[in-house]
């Protein structure tokens, strides 16, 4: 319990460590994404059908593929849900210019090879249709929301803190954005509105964690002016400690039952929401705070050599008659 009683750890001693642990995961995730050329759109960016289909007797991929096969051009199928639940996900791929023909033709004719196939009596649980043009106006929205969102995090927190404490906390974001794309292609799922919503979702909840921080930051600021501010940003950390766990804590279980009991429908979005609370507090505490400290050491810096100049400026008796008869000429 000593997280939660006066905790005093040395979390910026691993700051760099940390910095690298995330780089090499987002290195990793997007060589992998190259491979697989581009990261996996669910049909509500790119288009095309999805089937969820159900039957009464065990079945496997192949052999829903084997009916499929003479029935569309390419297809992608894998078992939903637990190898129990005889439930198969079929996703086709956008087959032409006519947004509703070509896509209803593509799932009629499915349903009807699935039917005279033999390998069992299917049920469709579900039939998701988005045409291209759809799916394009849906990507340019999300992107757009992604932008608005950041740029109003960065003036909010740059106005009612300080313009490292904001930068500091787009940094986390984007690193807890970037390693959840890394997961999300390391474990094969697809990026869908549902995965859009939940990071922007994790998106506010990084930021709320790194302003409670933060805002501890600047009450001390006024209680340790003899301190560093390495150490008053440690002590901050501490400080807060055991608010960020808890919270994380119940967010991250309420996220885990949402993932094993809420459907593969909600998969996705569980997923995506769990993995963004575990990066979220870990960039909170090792990815924030330590661009804060390198942007404000380094703004520090820079006042102090101008200021430093100025100095040697003044103390010039040449320079000061130059400036002196360029006063009076004004």
């Amino acid at each position: 319990m000593a997280i939660f009683e006066n905790p005093n750890f040395d979390f910026l001693k691993w700051r760099w460590p940390a910095v690298g642990l995330s780089l090499f995961i987002i290195a990793a995730g997007a060589i992998l994404m190259t491979i697989r050329g581009g990261p996996a759109l669910g049909i509500d960016f790119s288009g095309g059908t999805i089937l969820l289909v159900e039957f009464d007797v065990p079945v496997t991929e192949d052999a829903v593929r084997g009916a499929i096969r003479d029935s569309v051009d390419e297809s992608v199928v894998q078992l939903a849900g637990e190898a129990s639940d005889n439930t198969v996900m079929i996703r086709l791929p956008q087959g032409g210019t006519e947004e509703g023909t070509s896509l209803e033709d593509g799932a009629t004719a499915v349903e009807a090879a699935l039917r005279q196939s033999g390998i069992g009596e299917p049920t469709v649980l579900q039939r998701d249709l988005v045409g291209p043009v759809i799916g394009e106006e849906l990507k340019q929205r999300g992107v757009s929301a992604f932008g608005f969102a950041m740029l109003g995090i960065l003036i909010y927190i740059g106005f009612r803190f300080r313009f490292s404490f904001a930068a500091g906390a787009i940094i986390a974001v984007a690193h807890d954005i970037l390693i959840t794309l890394a997961m999300l292609t390391f474990f094969g799922y697809d990026l869908s509105l549902n995965v859009v919503a939940a990071m922007l979702t994790i998106t506010g909840y990084s930021v709320n964690d790194s302003i409670v921080v933060f805002d501890r930051v600047r009450e001390n600021l006024r209680k340790m002016r003899r301190e560093s501010f390495d150490t008053l940003v440690n002590t901050s950390i501490n400080q807060t400690l055991s608010r960020t766990i808890i919270t994380s804590g119940t967010t991250a279980f309420a996220a885990l039952a949402l993932f094993v009991a809420g459907g593969e429908v909600l998969r996705g979005f569980a997923f995506t929401i769990l993995v963004g609370v575990v990066s979220g507090t870990y960039s909170t505490i090792f990815i924030a705070a330590a661009a804060a400290i390198v942007i404000s050491e380094r703004r520090a810096a820079r006042r102090s050599k101008h200021v430093s100049g100025g100095d040697r400026a003044a103390s010039n008796p040449k320079r000061r008659a130059k400036k002196a008869r360029a006063r009076v000429r004004a």
